[in-house]
């Protein structure tokens, strides 16, 4: 009988059956059973958070049995809580070490998060216990390439190496007649060039690499100047607008500006993070925020999110669609101009703003997050990691974070930070939601998230977050809906890891 895959079917029971333990009777084993079946129709419907409810109901009726600790697992890798999933697969295999599921899982956790040398130790497992698997060897292979080609970059790297924008010559880029697109203007940014680009990208024709190189360039110049820190002042009256994660949906991100205005000196914007990876538009995104940016510093703002890392890019498609649409080489300029985006700004010395969360220590000072040195990739704990992967909770404290990086922080521990640093309230981004938004911890807490029908499946709408200059400076949400876009679909130019989770 030929082999099947290890992640063909959900509710495969593998080898965790129900233990004898005489303590769960048979009436909790059948009831467990049945709340499991009930778990894999939510599943089946991609409705992973019902799915983890009552596979988290089968656990404590019958707390024995390992396919229900894997299956949980499956559902948290969906919903991207790769530390729930990892810890879940730690605990089938407590029960039942030969549940080869569990090794599959927990790999897919690591895989995500960029330890590959983890997740290859676990697929080493898989391949040789079943090596017939082919889905399991084929993965395997395209891990320990990763694994070997990380090895080899660290072994040529050197201090002394030059970065990849001293290496990049415009003057030898020429222009070719035929090209109809978009033109810098003396090298500089214009509004009819944001304009034409905004056209260009609509029509899915693309930006010459002169130009792309010289904005690059530029934008990694100006943000190398910035602290990792930035306070925005907002003159009384002023409109402020705060954008979400973006996530390479190009077309909504143009639906934002046509319901909301273009970017300008008396609309400014800030966008908090995550521009591309998933959606298959991400450079039409991030030249659209790069070229605002340029033209006009002072009234729009980027600050760096999770994504904007060289992991998530090679995992998410970021790099691959960067050389797709230019070249390797670009795909690299990238990294060191994302290393250089600030990590969070200021708003009035009211607001603080971040992609993920707060730092685990609450007698964290603003100065202390003005002084973080990011320019790198980011840590796996810390004050810089934590700006960028943590995300609020409703129990009080803190404790380890879902996504196996940064924390979850409490109401009190908001409360705390706030306090200390005599602000009112903080706005962060990071996580889908059904409205676009959610106000949490008291009022002291709030997510926006801006990409609607997040990878054309999450059904969620996208939000917006307008303020006012003035004493209060409070939150005013606009919802919206996904807008259609080309056939093109989300994730187009992800690793083939990604097929893991």
């Amino acid at each position: 009988m030929a082999a099947t895959s290890v992640e063909s079917k959900v509710t495969e029971a593998g080898n965790g059956e129900p233990s004898s333990n005489p303590t769960v009777s048979d009436e909790d084993k059948k009831k467990a059973e049945e709340l499991k079946e009930k778990a894999n129709d939510f599943f089946k419907k991609q409705n992973y958070n019902e799915a983890i409810k009552y596979y988290s109901e089968a656990i404590e009726a019958n707390p024995t049995v390992a396919a229900y600790y894997g299956n949980r697992s499956f559902a948290h890798l969906r919903t991207e809580s790769f530390g729930y999933a990892s810890t879940d697969a730690n605990k089938a295999l407590a029960l039942d070490k030969a549940y080869i599921k569990a090794y599959y899982r927990r790999a897919s956790a690591n895989m995500a998060l960029g330890k590959f040398k983890e997740a290859l130790r676990d697929l080493k497992y898989v391949v040789t216990v079943r090596p017939s698997d082919k889905d399991a060897s084929a993965r395997y292979s395209e891990c320990d390439k990763v694994v070997k080609r990380i090895a080899f970059e660290r072994a040529i790297a050197s201090e002394d190496t030059k970065c990849m924008a001293d290496q990049i010559n415009i003057d030898t880029m020429t222009i070719e007649d035929d090209y109809t697109g978009p033109k810098l203007e003396d090298g500089k940014v214009t509004d009819k060039f944001v304009k034409d680009l905004l056209q260009t990208f609509k029509e899915q024709k693309g930006l010459h690499k002169k130009y792309a190189y010289k904005i690059l360039l530029d934008v990694k110049e100006y943000f190398q100047k910035q602290p990792s820190l930035v306070h925005i002042t907002v003159k009384d009256g002023e409109k402020f607008t705060v954008c979400g994660d973006i996530h390479g949906q190009f077309y909504d991100l143009v639906n934002i500006f046509e319901i909301n205005g273009l970017p300008s000196e008396t609309n400014p914007y800030l966008f908090n993070g995550d521009f591309v990876d998933r959606g298959s538009f991400s450079v039409e995104c991030i030249f659209t925020l790069f070229s605002f940016k340029l033209l006009y510093p002072n009234h729009f703002f980027m600050a760096r999110g999770n994504h904007e890392s060289e992991n998530m890019n090679q995992m998410y498609g970021f790099e691959g669609e960067v050389r797709s649409k230019f070249s390797t080489q670009m795909a690299a300029l990238f990294t060191e101009v994302f290393n250089c985006l600030p990590l969070a700004h200021c708003i009035d010395r009211k607001i603080l703003v971040m992609h993920g969360g707060l730092p685990e220590n609450p007698n964290t000072s603003l100065e202390e997050i003005a002084k973080v040195d990011r320019n790198r990739q980011p840590p796996e704990s810390g004050i810089m990691c934590d700006l960028l992967w943590s995300d609020p909770q409703t129990l009080p404290g803190t404790s380890p974070s879902k996504r196996g990086v940064g924390v979850q922080f409490g109401p009190n521990v908001t409360a705390d930070f706030l306090k200390r640093n005599g602000l009112d309230y903080i706005i962060r981004s990071h996580e889908v939601k059904d409205k676009g938004y959610e106000v949490s911890h008291d009022g002291k807490c709030v997510t926006v998230f801006s990409a609607p029908n997040y990878c054309d499946t999450m059904g969620n709408k996208g939000a917006f977050i307008t303020l006012t200059g003035g004493t209060d400076l409070k939150p005013k949400f606009t919802t919206y809906d996904a807008v259609p876009h080309p056939k093109v679909k989300p994730m187009a130019y992800a690793s083939p890891l990604f097929g893991l989770f």
